[in-house]
């Protein structure tokens, strides 16, 4: 790649701690986030992409459950929790539960993704039979379940030492846990935004013993709201601080703000440019991650194409039902999915070779639902013919 990019660009100090392999400072992140030439800090990023992941692009067959939306925190930020004038409340049952798994049996989904609101009523035994009636109804599947916060009820509820609820949560079935729950990590903007939620420090302490509890861990930053660029570049840093100290963060996933709905619906939607930067910056800054996913339900699937050139290896995944965010122009749409075919030609279409993984990034053997032409040209890294995926 021509150094004349980074020179034009001013980055020529970052690109020569980038090629030998530097931690970047917090001076360094400010300076990418200031820059104008998205396209030269993206060129960083991908540097460091393809140095860890060469040109690989992961996904996962996944479901997502929200299995509750009464919530007692009036987080400004959320369009999800049962509010008046906002979506009606519910909670589902055991069943519930197990019919909305049933519904894609036909799918070899391989992660089932859980969070919801805190919902006070819940007691301790609901969250157990929740765990164990999705692994009776997907035997063997991953269950990622329960932010930080969701843990905290869970623990009042339990009312034993949380090393004792963890135990419980992983015999009942829980394999890892969640990003999410503190949003960022700014004590300004907890208080001014979600201040009935567990502050930055004891996050980080229900993650550290997660690790403790030998449970992984998937980590985000919700940013576009109120939060101010250095507050962005502070929780990079104490979540790369974090991962040295812990090492059980799996993935890293910034997370665009969508503002219809909340109380914030005044301030101005994600755009591209920020959504590929607060990815590059990522990748560029969490030397200690070794995946940084673009979630396309927030960033869309045209600006996740691109993103897995601006640091990203991961789309996550197939979804099918999604309810925090919703598109826009579409508010109360649950259903968002994309195929196993779609996702293979969003990542195809940009020049990179798709891989099924699992939870922990293991690669999956290609079944069904994509037809043998297709398997051919994967592990022929030949072009996908069009016909086949529509």
């Amino acid at each position: 790649m021509s150094m004349r990019l980074f020179e034009t660009a001013g980055l020529t100090g970052i690109y020569d701690k980038v090629m030998s392999g530097t931690r970047l400072s917090a001076e360094d992140a400010l300076a990418l986030y200031e820059n104008p030439n998205l396209n030269a800090v993206g060129a960083l990023a991908n540097i460091v992409r393809e140095r860890m992941n060469g040109n690989l692009t992961y996904y996962v067959r996944n479901q997502h459950i929200n299995y509750t939306n009464v919530c007692n925190k009036g987080c400004k930020f959320c369009a999800f929790y049962a509010q008046k004038g906002g979506p009606d409340p519910y909670t589902m049952s055991i069943d519930d539960v197990k019919n909305r798994l049933r519904m894609h049996l036909d799918v070899p989904i391989k992660e089932v993704h859980m969070v919801a609101g805190i919902n006070p009523k819940l007691p301790y035994q609901y969250y157990l039979d929740l765990l164990r009636a999705v692994k009776e109804t997907r035997p063997g599947v991953h269950i990622k379940a329960f932010t930080c916060v969701e843990i905290v009820e869970i623990q009042r509820q339990a009312n034993k030492p949380l090393a004792e609820v963890f135990a419980d949560l992983r015999e009942a079935g829980l394999d890892s846990l969640p990003g999410g729950g503190i949003e960022i990590l700014s004590d300004r903007v907890h208080m001014e935004l979600f201040d009935r939620k567990i502050d930055g420090n004891e996050w980080m302490e229900i993650s550290k013993a997660a690790a403790k509890a030998g449970l992984l861990q998937y980590a985000t930053m919700l940013y576009g709201h109120i939060e101010t660029i250095p507050e962005r570049v502070e929780h990079l840093v104490k979540m790369r601080a974090l991962q040295d100290e812990t090492k059980h963060f799996v993935t890293f996933t910034p997370l665009s703000f969508h503002p219809e709905g909340t109380q914030l619906a005044d301030l101005p939607h994600p755009t591209g440019d920020g959504d590929l930067r607060n990815i590059a910056i990522s990748r560029l800054m969490l030397d200690n991650f070794q995946h940084i996913k673009t979630f396309w339900i927030m960033n869309t699937p045209q600006v996740s194409q691109l993103a897995q050139w601006y640091g990203a290896d991961d789309l996550d995944g197939t979804i099918h039902e999604y309810e925090i965010t919703y598109k826009d122009g579409e508010q109360g749409n649950k259903s968002q999915v994309l195929t196993r075919p779609q996702l293979v030609e969003l990542i195809r279409e940009a020049g990179r070779t798709p891989v099924e993984r699992d939870s922990f990034y293991n690669e999956v053997e290609a079944t069904d639902e994509l037809s043998d032409p297709v398997r051919q040209a994967q592990k022929s890294h030949a072009p996908i013919p069009l016909a086949v995926v529509n």
